[in-house]
């Protein structure tokens, strides 16, 4: 560093002899050379440099601008699907009260028609069991005057076979008493 520092020193007490050579130290010359080529640079790729710089602001505002325009569109769908999906969580609320009370109003329906086939079951059985109760006490009515019937006529045939001389009085007397009648009434 100290031979970089003596050779801008030792360019300032050059002397001026008049001729022209070449100073082949290169430490000393590659920081004039450098500078050189850097202000050349600077000057004539200033503006080149500038375009290049402005074009990639413009390039990088437009994308910018870009972002924030699809980025406004991305909010307003953001909220036109909040809206509707707001729309459509309240529509499946009054679908679910609405299916809810339908539900409870399809069970009171369906336990109060039940209610009312036990009810008509019920009674069918009941009026059936008295049906069946009276045809059992009509039949045994029948059979115990048939049986009383049949016995009162073995008793008798048996009370009439055993006295048919009374039998044949009885007739006797009935024919007497019904001459009698007819001689009355004539």
């Amino acid at each position: 560093m100290k031979n970089g520092t003596d050779s801008f020193v030792s360019l300032v007490h050059w002397p001026f002899a008049g001729s022209f050579g070449f100073n082949t130290d290169i430490l000393a010359t590659n920081p004039i050379n450098l500078s050189v080529v850097l202000g050349v640079l600077i000057f004539f790729g200033k503006g080149v440099l500038s375009d290049l710089l402005d074009n990639r602001k413009l390039r990088i505002l437009n994308s910018i601008r870009n972002s924030e325009e699809l980025q406004g569109g991305a909010v307003e769908r953001l909220e036109k699907a909040r809206a509707r999906l707001r729309k459509v969580e309240i529509e499946a609320d009054q679908f679910r009260v609405n299916g809810y009370s339908e539900i409870e109003r399809e069970k009171f329906n369906l336990i109060n028609s039940t209610s009312k086939t036990l009810e008509q079951l019920e009674n069918y059985k009941n009026e059936t069991i008295h049906f069946e109760q009276q045809r059992a006490i009509n039949q045994v009515r029948q059979r115990v005057f048939q049986q009383a019937l049949q016995g009162a006529l073995g008793t008798l045939n048996s009370c009439l076979n055993m006295n048919k001389e009374l039998h044949l009085r009885t007739i006797s007397a009935n024919i007497g008493m019904f001459g009698a009648m007819n001689e009355i009434t004539d």
